[in-house]
C-alpha cells in the first residue's frame, strides 16, 4: 500500500480492488467501535454505486460489526423513478448491504415523503435528530460526491438535502456503469445531500476505484480546492480518507 497527504485528505493506494475495498471496510469496521465506545448508537451515510461493491460486501461479511446499534441513512435519490426500480439507490443499498444485516434502522429517501420538496424537508429533519457520525462515499467521474455536480454544487450549502438537476457527465456515468442502458432513460433529477451534510460526518471513507476515475481522482488530489471539483472539499475536512486501487491513482505522480 502506498499513501500520500493532500492538504489534510489522507490517500492510500493498494493493488486491487478487492484489497482496497477490504481495508476500507475494516476500518469502517474500527470506526463504528470506536463511536460506540462513546455513545448508544452510531448514525452513518452510504452511498450506492457499483464502485461502492467490494466495500459493502466486506462490510456485510464481517460478522463482528454490532449493526443492531447502526442507523443507516443513504446520500441520494433519483426523482421519478418507479419505487421498485432496480436502479433506486435505496433499492441497491437494500440488496448490498441493509437486507442482509440487522441494522437498528435504515431511513430511506423514498419513504421520507410524497414529493422531492417534501423529502428534502423531512430527511433534513432526521438528519438534525441524528448527527452523523461516519459517511462511506465514493466520486463522480466529473468530480462530484452525492449528486452535488459541479454546476449545483455548494460549500456552503444552507440546506442539508435539496433538489439537483444532474448533469450530462453525472448521467452518462450510470450508463457507464451499467445501471441504465441509454443516456434518456436516466433521470435528471434527484434529491440529495448536500456538501455541508455530507462533511457534518467526523469521518469520511471515500472509495474510488476503476480508470474511468482517474482523472476526477487527479483534479481531487491535485488540483484546485473548489466547486468546480467537488470532491476536492476533502481535502479541508480533516477527518477523510480516499483509498484507490491502482488504476484510479495511474494519473497522481507521486503514488506510482
Amino acid at each position: 500500500m502506498k499513501w500520500k497527504m493532500y492538504d489534510k485528505l489522507e490517500t492510500r493506494v493498494y493493488d486491487s480492488r478487492k484489497e482496497m475495498g477490504a481495508a476500507a471496510a475494516r476500518n469502517v469496521a474500527a470506526a463504528i467501535e470506536k463511536v460506540l465506545a462513546e455513545k448508544e448508537t452510531c448514525n452513518m451515510i452510504f452511498a450506492a454505486a457499483p464502485s461502492q461493491n467490494e466495500v459493502l460486501a466486506a462490510l456485510r461479511a464481517d460478522t463482528s460489526i454490532p449493526w443492531n446499534r447502526v442507523r443507516a441513512f443513504h446520500m441520494d435519490e433519483y426523482c421519478g423513478l418507479r419505487p421498485e426500480a432496480p436502479q433506486a439507490f435505496g433499492n441497491f443499498l437494500e440488496q448490498a448491504l441493509f437486507a442482509h444485516v440487522p441494522l437498528l434502522s435504515v431511513h430511506y429517501l423514498r419513504e421520507a415523503g410524497n414529493t422531492p420538496e417534501e423529502i428534502c424537508e423531512n430527511y433534513s429533519g432526521l438528519l438534525k435528530q441524528y448527527p452523523v457520525d461516519l459517511v462511506c462515499l465514493g466520486i463522480g467521474e466529473n468530480g462530484h460526491i452525492a449528486f452535488n455536480d459541479p454546476a449545483v454544487a455548494d460549500f456552503s450549502d444552507p440546506a442539508l438535502v435539496k433538489v439537483a438537476e444532474l448533469d450530462a457527465v453525472c448521467r452518462q456515468q450510470q450508463v457507464n456503469d451499467g445501471c441504465f442502458d441509454t443516456l434518456e432513460e436516466v433521470p435528471a433529477r434527484a434529491v440529495t445531500l448536500t456538501i455541508p451534510a455530507l462533511c457534518r460526518g467526523k469521518s469520511l471513507f471515500c472509495v474510488v476505484p476503476g480508470t474511468r476515475k482517474a482523472q476526477a481522482v487527479r483534479r481531487t488530489c491535485e488540483g484546485p480546492i473548489g466547486e468546480e471539483c467537488p470532491a476536492t472539499v476533502l481535502r479541508r475536512h480533516g477527518g477523510a480518507v480516499l483509498y484507490l486501487d491502482r488504476d484510479s491513482a495511474a494519473q497522481l505522480k507521486d503514488l506510482q
